[in-house]
Order: C-alpha cells, then sequence, then structure tokens
C-alpha cells in the first residue's frame, strides 16, 4: 500500500522540529526513504510541501537542506502568533459548538488541577491541547492551517521557560474560555491577546548546532500505513 506523503511529510517536520535534522543539514531523498522505509516519491512530494512551508530550502548543488531561519523571521513568528491567537479566540466565540466548550472547560479544570500539583510536563502539553482546540473551535480552516503551522515553527525554533505562575495562565485560559461561551468576541479577543503578549516573554531562541547534521542513514521506525 502506498504511503501517502503527508505521513511522510509529518515525519520528516518532526524529525526538523525536535533537532535531528539541524539547520542546514541536506536532506538527500535515498537516505529519506531508508530512514521511513517509504519510497523516494513520498519523500519527494513531502520535500515540496515542507519547502512551502519554510522548514526546507533547495540550494544549488546541495539539493534540499533543513532552512535556516534567521532571528528576525523567528522575531516575526512570534508577532503572528500575537495576531492569530486573538482572532481564533474571536471567531471561535461566533462559531464555537457545545462539543468545543466542552473540551476547552475540561482543559482548564485539568490544566488548573494540575498546576496544583506542579505537574509542569503535563501543563505543557495540556497548554498545546488548549490552544489547538481553540484554532478548532473558530471553524475556520485557513486560520487553523496557519496556526498550526506557525505553532510547528516556533517550537522548531525556540525554547520556552515554564511559568513562574502557572495557575496564573490557567486562569487566564479559563476568562478566555468564559468569553467565547458568552459568544463576547471583543472580549475573547483582548484577553487572548493579553495572554500571548505575557507568554512571549518566556520563549528563547534555540542555540544553533556547531555544524549542520545531515540526515542520518540509519532507519527509524516505520511512517505508519
Amino acid at each position: 500500500m502506498r504511503i501517502p506523503a503527508h505521513a511522510v511529510c509529518t515525519a520528516i517536520r518532526d524529525d526538523i522540529v525536535s533537532g535531528f535534522f539541524g539547520p542546514g543539514g541536506r536532506l538527500t531523498e535515498e537516505v529519506l526513504a531508508r530512514r521511513y522505509g517509504v519510497s523516494r516519491v513520498p519523500v519527494r512530494e513531502a520535500l515540496r510541501t515542507l519547502e512551502s512551508e519554510g522548514f526546507v530550502t533547495t540550494r544549488r548543488h546541495a539539493g534540499a537542506c533543513v532552512a535556516e531561519p534567521s532571528a528576525q523571521e523567528a522575531a516575526d513568528l512570534l508577532e503572528l502568533r500575537m495576531l492569530l491567537e486573538p482572532l481564533a479566540a474571536a471567531r471561535a466565540a461566533h462559531r464555537r459548538g457545545e462539543a468545543h466548550l466542552k473540551v476547552l472547560r475540561g482543559l482548564v479544570r485539568l490544566g488548573q488541577e494540575r498546576a496544583r500539583r506542579g505537574q509542569g510536563e503535563d501543563l505543557r502539553a495540556l497548554g498545546g491541547w488548549f490552544h489547538e482546540t481553540l484554532a478548532q473551535a473558530s471553524d475556520s480552516p485557513g486560520l487553523i492551517a496557519l496556526l498550526t503551522q506557525t505553532r510547528h515553527k516556533i517550537a522548531w525554533m525556540y525554547l520556552v521557560d515554564a511559568p513562574a505562575r502557572p495557575m496564573d495562565s490557567w486562569t487566564e485560559y479559563g476568562a478566555i474560555v468564559d468569553a467565547v461561551a458568552r459568544g463576547d468576541a471583543e472580549r475573547a479577543r483582548a484577553l487572548a491577546a493579553q495572554h500571548a503578549e505575557r507568554a512571549t516573554g518566556a520563549y528563547r531562541l534555540r542555540p544553533r548546532p556547531p555544524a549542520p547534521v545531515e540526515a542520518a542513514s540509519e532507519s527509524r521506525a516505520p511512517v505508519p500505513r
């Protein structure tokens, strides 16, 4: 059965975001195909998609390589996030379904419980789930795609410090959900903007590796079929 290019794309993107493939490292079709247990066709398609997303660049005489974003490009991502997340919250106030509200409220309760217990790793995952659900509640495919891509790139370029007062963050999330539930788009937008601005101080650029890391030849678990 032919493995879809989007599954290969996700696998390569995850390896770039995790740092397995360092900035500037070459990405050869043959090595990637062997690593993921696929043919070169979905690898080629995946590399084109990743180039359009900004994770990969094509160099003359070198072929596909992991992109090397500048500090300005990284800063632009945080600014973009501060524009998109409030927009998603405002649209969610008008378009959210009851299922979205149920999940968002459940995440807030769980996040507050984990914050009281000091379970930081759980909070990071829950926070990501919260933002993903809020974006889904906007019922705007284009906006959801932009936010997803932006989050992937921020995770690639930045380290995030744990908040000194995690309960404050989850109180803010709760207020955003309340505004969304009431259909108050302007308040949802304002609260999401305030949260995004406060959270920006926790982001630190990842240090660059000493030398480009090329696609390793060893294989990994095959891409799910």
